[in-house]
């Protein structure tokens, strides 16, 4: 008997797998069965051969994220992203990445305020509703910190899913006119030295169907890995997403390594029951780790709301790298203060302002006040717990109650 099946390093192909040679290298089972946490993924079987891809968090991230990979994660913005995951990642110390980061979010704003992007293509970062440009990508890009390329969201998007059909490159009309064709964050030269980086951003071409006409030509996303947060997945790391899908289907095709975090660990036979609901199928999923709240502080469709407590914190936190950075930006709010209530001396709200900069300033310059900073936010819910689920005893259950849909409306009142 033979069937096709996606393997890990696929560059889009597939591959004839005889499942009769498999059989005399699988562990066979009498039942069906599974350990939460395997060194090793193991195949058992039961009339049909079912892959067991259950790890834990810290050996799916240290067997299959590598520093210098071309990495994507999924999820929208303050949707199902993946952060127990990222933080397994910023714990373990990979970096150097390659990033096609799609419509993104606090998630890629913490890696690149702790120095682990090499290269970044976006559309926008963004935590939407409480910030609404990320605060260490848009210091790292002022600062001139940052190698960036932007395309437009549809484009970007359209990228996505030409990895996944395998295509060379994509032609598309979007773009055409914009800036974004004549301004290139990274340059020709700068791109020579980036390997994971296509030699151009985009190139105008003739449609050899309608002579003429002109379309741009953009480079499709070779993933190394992609990360993405479910719902539910098997053992066998078929997935089922509720909700809206974003491009998560399309990166979980196109890379080499894809490990799912899941809210749920479900049997095959639950997935069974209704194969409509699968969105990504196990041939393309390297691992599966169960996380509950696994895309915390960011919203799981049907399962809980973003937490906006931990959303505005990141925000006002994100605004100062460290308590040094804090104290020269407090220092320079209070010279514009004075500025502004200088220029307006009958200004009362001015000369109010200006006396609670000035303070501010003082405080965090004598050490006897300073805001929390990002390094204090990530060392509080990443580095000072040892895994995501020491992180969840810090959040605590209450506050994870709160945050849980009521099924009558579809969201949290609590949250």
């Amino acid at each position: 008997m033979q069937t096709f099946c996606q393997i890990s390093k696929r560059n889009f192909a597939h591959r004839m797998i005889d499942l009769s040679k498999m059989k005399n290298q699988a562990k066979l089972s009498s039942h069906r069965t599974y350990t939460r946490e395997p060194a090793n993924p193991k195949i058992f079987c039961k009339g049909d051969f079912t892959m067991n891809k259950v790890y834990s968090m810290h050996d799916a991230v240290a067997k299959f994220v590598e520093s210098g990979d071309c990495i994507c994660f999924g999820g929208f913005t303050t949707n199902r992203k993946p952060y127990a995951a990222l933080s397994e990642i910023l714990r373990q110390g990979q970096t150097d990445f390659t990033v096609w980061a799609g419509p993104a979010g606090g998630d890629w704003d913490m890696m690149i305020g702790e120095g682990r992007v090499k290269a970044y293509i976006n559309c926008y970062t963004a935590n939407s509703g409480y910030t609404n440009v990320s605060r260490r990508f848009r210091a790292a890009i002022e600062a001139g910190k940052l190698t960036y390329e932007d395309y437009s969201q549809d484009v970007l998007m359209l990228q996505l899913h030409a990895a996944s059909l395998g295509l060379p490159y994509l032609p598309v009309r979007l773009m055409q006119g914009s800036g974004l064709m004549k301004y290139w964050g990274i340059s020709e030269e700068q791109r020579k030295a980036l390997d994971k980086v296509d030699d151009l951003k985009c190139v105008e071409v003739e449609n050899p169907f309608n002579p003429g006409e002109k379309v741009v030509a953009v480079p499709v996303p070779k993933l190394d890995t992609a990360i993405i947060h479910v719902q539910k997945a098997s053992p066998d790391g078929t997935c089922i997403i509720e909700g809206d899908e974003f491009h998560d289907v399309d990166i979980a095709v196109a890379a080499r390594k894809v490990i799912v975090t899941c809210e749920e660990l479900v049997s095959d036979e639950y997935i069974r029951r209704d194969p409509t609901l699968t969105r990504i199928f196990g041939e393309c999923v390297d691992a599966v780790v169960h996380t509950p709240y696994g895309a915390w502080p960011s919203q799981c469709y049907n399962y809980y709301d973003n937490d906006s407590h931990a959303l505005k914190e990141y925000d006002k936190a994100s605004k100062y790298q460290d308590a040094e950075d804090a104290v020269k930006q407090l220092a320079k709010a209070a010279d514009k203060a004075q500025k502004a209530a200088e220029k307006n001396p009958d200004d009362a709200k001015a000369a109010e302002a200006y006396a609670k900069a000035k303070q501010a300033a003082e405080d965090a310059a004598n050490g006897v006040k300073i805001p929390e900073t990002f390094k204090d936010y990530l060392q509080k819910y990443v580095y000072g717990v040892k895994d995501h689920e020491e992180l969840l005893d810090v959040i605590g259950g209450a506050q994870l109650m709160r945050l849980k849909n009521e099924p009558h409306l579809g969201y949290s009142t609590r949250h």
